[in-house]
């Protein structure tokens, strides 16, 4: 009896011990602008290599993610910000919400997608890029010739064929903007957007709509997300997915918000070999110099990648977005 007794009461404080370590695993606070289906398998692969830190997400788009991020700044609930646009890591950086921090296996990664300052806080995932989706059969259609650089979208030719996003409601439109203003001058990239707006249908208030409208025919030609284009045109739609030199892109970022060991982890992880090769599943182009493959139909971006100075994409952000509204918004679609 006395034995049965000693087996269950150890048995009952095994059973405490085991229940006491489950709940011991660190939580980690990451916000993120990833989308939405890919959380679970990264986070499912980082805690499957460190069972004792659970993450957890908080999720929304990049201009919302930012904004938390800045209204937060007193008081930050984030420990980690991983899969944020690197202007808004820059500027993040530049209010000091992001800290500096050095991860293991840096030495790896492509510097041009990091932070390019000498003391560094946060590092590139992956990059994202532009294109031009012209529907081939659209174009045979109204007897259109393919564009080949920025400079054809203007011809009179294009009149009423070309969508592109607004930039102050989609990253996607914002880094092109930049890309023209940071590469042509502030007043020819001004002077450009100017011209080029002649021909505007209209700007969408999502960076891959103007692609799926040009995979559909609605309009000839879309200013748009790369990887949208290269999807469209492997499920069949009728489009050459174009990219003019100084095609606008951005890197998708980490970095440290509150420092702690499990923190600092996540960071290391995150810019792991591991890591990168799920990020090649869905970018092209990822931050570890190792790690490489090939998207069907993707086109070549890296020659024709524009120089992008993400602390000024970050720094002028509302002002150029207040020029753009005041010059360009007559033409948005109605926001949903």
């Amino acid at each position: 009896m006395m034995k049965n007794r000693f087996m269950k009461g150890s048995l009952a404080a095994l059973v405490t011990l085991l229940a006491g370590n489950a709940h011991a695993a660190q939580e980690v606070t990451v916000y993120t602008a990833f989308e939405t289906d890919i959380l679970a398998k990264y986070k499912n692969a980082f805690e499957s290599e460190n069972p004792d830190i659970h993450i957890k997400w908080v999720r929304d788009s990049t201009g919302i993610m930012t904004a938390k991020l800045l209204a937060e700044k007193n008081n930050p609930r984030a420990e980690v910000v991983w899969g944020l646009a690197g202007s808004s890591m820059a500027l993040l950086k530049e209010e000091g919400i992001l800290k500096p921090y050095t991860p293991q296996g840096v030495e790896a990664l492509r510097s041009n997608l990091n932070d390019p300052q000498s003391i560094q806080a946060w590092y590139g995932n992956d990059a994202f890029f532009n294109a031009v989706c012209f529907n081939e059969a659209v174009a045979k259609q109204l007897n259109l010739p393919a564009p080949k650089s920025w400079d054809d979208l203007t011809k009179p030719i294009y009149k009423g064929h070309i969508a592109m996003p607004n930039p102050a409601s989609s990253g996607t439109g914002y880094m092109q903007v930049s890309a023209w203003l940071q590469n042509m001058g502030e007043d020819q990239g001004w002077n450009y957007m100017q011209k080029l707006d002649q021909n505007i249908a209209h700007y969408t208030h999502s960076g891959s709509k103007p692609c799926v409208q040009a995979g559909m025919g609605e309009v000839a030609i879309g200013i748009s997300m790369a990887s949208r284009g290269a999807k469209l045109k492997t499920q069949g739609a009728p489009l050459s997915v174009i990219t003019p030199e100084g095609i606008g892109w951005e890197s998708e970022a980490v970095g440290l918000v509150k420092p702690s060991d499990a923190a600092q982890r996540v960071i290391d992880w995150s810019i792991s070999k591991a890591a990168n090769e799920l990020y090649i599943e869905m970018y092209p182009v990822v931050g570890h110099k190792d790690v490489t493959g090939k998207a069907e139909n993707f086109p070549n971006v890296e020659k024709n990648m524009a120089k992008m100075d993400f602390a000024r994409m970050g720094s002028e952000r509302a002002d150029v977005l207040k020029t753009w509204s005041e010059k360009f918004d007559a033409k948005s679609e109605p926001k949903s």
